[in-house]
């Protein structure tokens, strides 16, 4: 395994703008010396002061693992003007997205450390799909019933059952009935969308 410091030499990180002005002012903003943040961050004192003079640019990793440190999100270390975000989501506002056969609508304002989702999954559609990637998730089931697959162990939930998971743990959605299932479903974003991981289909199915 590499060592948290290696950075490839091309790839996401390469395309990523400078940073090094943001790393510092939230570096002091969080009351957090160079060696303290260094030393949470996994980092030597001289790469983080590499960094924070735009030396080296820091992978996705570090900038996820950085803005967890210095309380902040990843947009904020990029120097990205957070939008004014509302509160209330009106349901004539939730426009459906579909990707993949699963149909989207957000259920909460973008750009926030949680991601809000009302989903509609048809019967047959991504079952054979596991995902694995950081953070957390929470499912409701409004409608119809649902097969969860978390490593070995599989449940079916039916309308009112939820679920709550470390999205660590490969796991698997699927429709049991023919008509579909609708949820709630909310994760965290501690990542950028880089940072998912599918691993495809897979051998056996979630029966």
């Amino acid at each position: 395994m590499s060592s948290p410091e290696a950075e490839p030499a091309a790839g996401p990180a390469a395309a990523l703008p400078a940073v090094a002005p943001q790393l510092r002012a939230l570096r002091r903003r969080a009351s957090l010396t160079l060696e303290a943040a260094a030393r949470e961050a996994g980092l030597s004192p001289a790469h983080l002061s590499r960094l924070e003079t735009g030396q080296r640019q820091p992978s996705l990793p570090m900038l996820l693992s950085l803005a967890r440190i210095y309380g902040t999100t990843v947009s904020e270390l990029l120097g990205e003007t957070a939008a004014v975000r509302e509160a209330v989501t009106r349901a004539g506002d939730m426009e459906p997205t579909s990707a993949g056969g699963w149909t989207y609508r957000q259920a909460g304002s973008p750009g926030r450390g949680m991601q809000a989702l009302r989903v509609q999954v048809p019967y047959g559609a991504q079952g054979d799909i596991v995902r694995v990637h950081p953070g957390e998730e929470w499912l409701y089931v409004l409608k119809g019933r649902l097969r969860l697959r978390l490593g070995d162990a599989l449940h079916r939930l039916a309308p009112g059952d939820s679920a709550h998971f470390d999205s660590l743990t490969p796991h698997r959605i699927a429709a049991e009935d023919p008509d579909g299932v609708e949820l709630l479903f909310v994760h965290t974003l501690l990542q950028s969308p880089t940072a998912a991981l599918c691993l495809g289909p897979t051998q056996g199915d979630l029966s």
